[in-house]
């Protein structure tokens, strides 16, 4: 990282302090890494970047949103493998005492590649550490051995210390155990996508990198749920020829970021992208992206190697954008999740979240069937032999087999079948359809990345001018009213025109203090992408001027016609010069 890029992130992060955008939390006390306070302008930008989100998938594709706790019971999180995997190498200085991820130590002390670093046992990281002579930052002391730590908030539920709850690190699991609800809600007419944007809690070990890793955040998750045998994706006749950045993992696996530009179609026909829907959300990704203002050319999508996978997914992209202080971060994730969720609650609940299909006529076929045998489970199981000969009969024959010549028994959830609980026979059946577990894919967005990596592109210098160039429809205000001057009947006049607009539903925000210059000032240094001034024309013929943030052009128009002109202006229906008569300097 050089200079100029540390002083560029030190000037927006003092800005954005200063100006309310968002601020270390806890401040009178020393302040917690890994919590940050938004302001009001802030609150306000994350705000409209979430409302985006809800334009996009919930208006536009019909994508239904849900809210769920944000505590969950540890059984959730135990079926959805979160206890077992949802773990970070840790090392503790020897002298200090404080405490580091492993991995960012090697990959920011070290320079070795992050995929290189995650697939690395505690052992390896061990060696590696002691051969880079990584010494702790903070002190200069020696660590201790990397050991596992478990990144999710653990907590009790109510007053017995055995009820043990987890914050939920990523919101998907409270829509995939409400899915048997939620395919009732869609009519039971697959594909359907459920959205939640939500607080979500990661015991990070030592986040330092202000809103790109935080302790509490909130995300966006949006579960996709298909056919996986229906290959007809409707987003594909809208987004089908858009391009796609790539880097492949075979390229990673060489060595390489080298960026393959195919459009979502090419993606699907070479098999770069396994799933067509995956690969439509990508291309929405990045199309959103674009209206936060982030160009196409800095963004990328890049496919995680087996190892760096979650242990859910088939398949997973990281949408980057590359940021001056940081270089590649991450802003959404996108994998393909199969059935391994909604299968994993199945059998930790008991509960079928299988889904019926018909077929368009009846099929004759030979199938293999699983009978509990109920001589055998009634002593073993007692008083839950009937729920698990339930679970029994709709197990996957062939899985039961297969387990049974593996390990010599099937394990359903917690239950241990042998085979002599069970009989596997063939019969003939006519079907009418099929039952089978949905598949999943999930665009994945952080809603604090989305703020900085948004703030950062509408960052610039104009004159010696700091300018917040924000897209129109996210920006926190989107009209300052000021007086010329402070006298005159002009702060009467404003204030009318001011509440005209509040009323009209548009964020607007009144400023008289200082000259007219340090208002615009500090109107652009806000982001504020419109200013309509009051001076003595106004008084003689009701028209006020209007001054756009990025150009400081002008033009005038009447009080009446403002508030509708405003509204086409902020949904992009017209453009400034649309706003009135140009202003002639």
């Amino acid at each position: 990282m050089n200079k100029q890029a540390q002083d560029k992130f030190n000037i927006i992060i003092e800005l954005a302090r200063r100006r309310g955008f968002f601020w270390q939390s806890y401040e009178i006390y020393g302040g917690v890494s890994g919590f940050v306070t938004y302001g009001f302008l802030g609150a306000k930008l994350k705000q409209n970047i979430e409302k985006k989100l809800r334009e996009i998938f919930v208006n536009k594709l019909g994508i239904m949103e849900i809210e769920a706790p944000i505590i969950a019971p540890s059984r959730i999180f135990e079926a959805s493998g979160h206890v077992d995997h949802f773990k970070e190498p840790m090392v503790e200085c020897l002298k200090c005492k404080k405490r580091f991820r492993a991995d960012h130590l090697l990959e920011e002390t070290a320079k070795l590649s992050a995929s290189d670093v995650e697939k690395l046992s505690l052992e390896e990281l061990k060696e590696a550490l002691e051969k880079h002579n990584v010494r702790c930052p903070e002190c200069g002391g020696n660590f201790s051995n990397p050991k596992h730590f478990l990144t999710m908030f653990k907590t009790t539920i109510g007053p017995y210390s055995r009820a043990v709850g987890y914050g939920r690190p990523e919101a998907a699991q409270g829509i995939f155990v409400e899915f048997r609800r939620l395919y009732e809600m869609a009519r039971e007419k697959l594909p359907f996508g459920v959205m939640q944007i939500g607080h979500a809690l990661r015991n990070e070990i030592s986040p330092r990198q202000g809103l790109i890793r935080l302790r509490e955040f909130t995300i966006a998750d949006i579960e996709f749920f298909f056919d996986p045998k229906d290959t007809n994706c409707f987003l594909l006749q809208e987004v089908g020829d858009e391009t796609l950045r790539l880097v492949l993992a075979e390229s990673k696996l060489r060595g390489s970021e080298e960026i393959v530009e195919v459009t979502v179609k090419e993606a699907l026909k070479n098999g770069y992208i396994k799933v067509s829907w995956q690969a439509a959300f990508m291309a929405i990704a990045k199309s959103l992206l674009i209206e936060l203002g982030i160009p196409a050319n800095n963004q990328r999508f890049v496919e995680k190697l087996p190892w760096e996978r979650a242990h859910y997914s088939l398949q997973s992209f990281d949408q980057e954008v590359y940021v001056d202080r940081w270089g590649w971060i991450e802003v959404s994730g996108h994998a393909y999740r199969t059935d391994y969720d909604l299968k994993q609650h199945m059998d930790f609940s008991g509960t079928d979240m299988r889904v019926f299909k018909d077929y368009e006529k009846p099929v004759a076929r030979e199938k293999k069937i699983v009978k509990p045998v109920m001589t055998k489970l009634g002593p073993v199981f007692k008083s839950t032999a009937q729920k698990i000969a339930k679970m029994i009969s709709e197990a996957n024959p062939e899985e039961v087999e297969a387990s049974f010549k593996a390990r010599g028994y099937y394990m359903l959830g917690n239950y241990k079948i042998l085979p002599e609980h069970v009989e596997i026979t063939t019969c003939t059946l006519e079907e009418r359809g099929r039952r089978f577990i949905p598949h999943v894919v999930e665009p994945s967005f952080g809603s604090d990345r989305l703020v900085y990596v948004t703030l950062e592109y509408a960052y610039r210098v104009k004159s010696d001018r700091v300018v917040l160039s924000f897209p129109r429809d996210i920006a926190p205000i989107q009209v300052g009213v000021y007086p010329l001057v402070s006298r005159d009947g002009l702060p009467e006049k404003a204030l009318q025109v001011y509440n005209t607009l509040v009323n009209e539903d548009i964020a607007a925000e009144y400023d008289e203090a200082g000259s007219i210059g340090r208002r615009y000032a500090r109107a652009d240094e806000a982001g504020i992408p419109l200013g309509v001034t009051i001076d003595y024309e106004t008084i003689k013929d009701d028209t006020v001027t209007i001054r756009d943030r990025d150009t400081w052009r002008q033009v005038r128009t009447s009080i009446d016609a403002l508030p509708e002109l405003l509204h086409k202006y902020f949904r992009k229906k017209i453009e400034f010069d649309d706003l009135g008569t140009i202003v002639k300097k």
